[in-house]
């Protein structure tokens, strides 16, 4: 059985796909793939995502060259969620969030609201032209 088939795709065709920092540990962002864009990321080593607003391939920093380098990719017990081990390049330290921070997870729920925990590392306006 080929790899791909093993993975439980959804009804659209789409795997959710959460992106972690090799070096530190950190998920910086989740988003989705299809088939073709999971073929890219292995035949590429770099994360290739789908675009569900777009609907078409995301190559990941193709617009902001904020780009993940691919180490290691794991599906999860059910098949049906797939972990991406990367290293963010394009800034140092590492930006994934089109907000211009590190990780897209950057709000902790506090006192019955979300509050920015993480600094904005670089305007997005300087990001996305």
């Amino acid at each position: 059985m080929n790899w791909l088939d093993q993975v439980k795709w959804d009804d659209k065709g789409l795997v959710p796909v959460i992106a972690q920092e090799k070096a530190s540990g950190d998920v910086l962002m989740f988003a989705w793939m299809n088939r073709e864009a999971l073929e890219k990321t292995v035949e590429l080593g770099r994360a290739v995502y789908f675009s569900r607003s777009r609907g078409k391939l995301w190559f990941k920093g193709e617009e902001s060259g904020h780009v993940q380098t691919v180490h290691e990719l794991r599906i999860d017990c059910d098949n049906d969620v797939i972990l991406l081990k990367v290293t963010q390049t394009g800034h140092e330290p590492g930006i994934a969030c089109h907000t211009g921070r590190h990780s897209c997870f950057y709000s902790v729920l506090r006192d019955g609201q979300w509050t920015s925990v993480e600094p904005v590392l670089k305007d997005p306006d300087s990001i996305y032209k």
